[in-house]
């Protein structure tokens, strides 16, 4: 069974939503999935787990939460995601999802395996993106 750490920030509940939707997808496909907020994200889990998943909304000038998600990411450096699967999710209220793709290429240097090139939903996510966050979870555990 595969262990699937799912990390992310929401303030809303819309990235919430995203991660429930991940680890539905995760345990209907055989894995166990772990679901934490950065604060409670030890390093050593991350580094634990066979596959990650990583949710954030956009914040301030298409970024990353700044407060807690940010840190966590920066924190975990390549020795702890080096060739993990990895998928990314998170939603927005304004831009064109630029934020998601700075991240993917960021999470892409640390030599992360991306699956896909991240799921974002214009604020509250509909049937679509829950769909495609479980079916990530599905695929993560796979």
């Amino acid at each position: 069974m595969k262990k699937v750490v799912i990390v992310y920030w929401s303030s809303s509940g819309n990235t919430e939503s995203m991660a429930k939707a991940v680890a539905k997808g995760v345990t209907e496909g055989g894995g166990e999935a772990i679901c934490k907020t950065p604060d409670a994200a030890p390093a050593d889990l991350v580094q634990s787990a066979d596959a990650l998943a990583f949710g954030s909304p956009a914040m301030g000038d298409e970024v990353i939460e700044e407060g807690d998600m940010e840190p966590f990411i920066a924190s975990l450096g390549s020795d702890r995601i080096k060739d993990k699967p990895l998928g990314l999710f998170g939603s927005y209220d304004w831009g064109d999802g630029q934020w998601m793709r700075d991240w993917a290429e960021r999470m892409k240097g640390l030599g992360a395996k991306l699956e896909g090139e991240g799921i974002i939903a214009h604020l509250e996510p509909g049937e679509a993106e829950l769909a495609k966050c479980y079916e990530l979870g599905k695929k993560l555990a796979g």
